[in-house]
């Protein structure tokens, strides 16, 4: 298993990359979006998710841990294969996504070609309820001590949304005990929190 492949990325093509490992090249598929940050000759480190079948071996790969999990997610509902993940994530940041399921809002989904409406309720649907099933009520209440309600609502829409990227409440907690939530909205605590998780 793969976990992260680190080498000079030999060719970089819409998709594409191709990392020189040891004289080895990988090819892996990629986001627009990391794309755009990679340059080929670059000395690069992408994670990675495998997408192993009968008849194909196929490596995705990612510039954050967050973005990988977005993704692991995003092929865990049913009917959302590689190619669709790859496209939702060009489109939506870990955070973005995570605020789009949790706020149940369609056009962020949709704007990624090939995701039509009922692709992307059946995305807020199934991960609405995966999160609900993961994380009780009172993980989110006790994760950080809340003042007031606006931050209260920040604070639980944001550990909702990084439940969605695939965080327990274990792993959130320690994080958001180090923000200062009370000027933050939800999608700056992600950011805040993703920023920890990735150190």
């Amino acid at each position: 298993m793969f976990y992260h492949i680190e080498g000079k990325l030999a060719e970089l093509e819409p998709g594409l990359a191709v990392i020189d490992c040891g004289g080895v090249g990988y090819a892996l598929s990629i986001t627009m979006s990391a794309a755009a940050a990679l340059h080929k000759g670059d000395r690069v480190k992408l994670y990675v998710s495998e997408s192993i079948g009968e008849n194909n071996f196929d490596l995705y790969g990612f510039l954050t841990k967050s973005e990988r999990r977005c993704y692991e997610m995003l092929v865990s509902v049913s009917g959302i294969g590689p190619k669709a993940a790859m496209s939702i994530l060009s489109h939506n940041s870990p955070e973005g996504l995570a605020l789009a399921v949790m706020s149940g809002d369609e056009k962020a989904l949709t704007v990624a070609p090939g995701i039509g409406k009922k692709i992307a309720q059946r995305v807020i649907l199934e991960l609405k309820d995966k999160i609900s099933k993961d994380m009780g009520g009172s993980d989110i209440q006790t994760a950080a001590p809340v003042s007031a309600l606006s931050e209260a609502s920040a604070v639980n829409d944001a550990v909702a949304g990084l439940g969605v990227l695939g965080y327990t409440s274990a792993e959130i907690a320690p994080a958001l005990k180090k923000l200062d939530t009370a000027s933050m909205t939800a999608e700056q605590i992600i950011k805040a929190v993703l920023k920890q998780m990735v150190k």
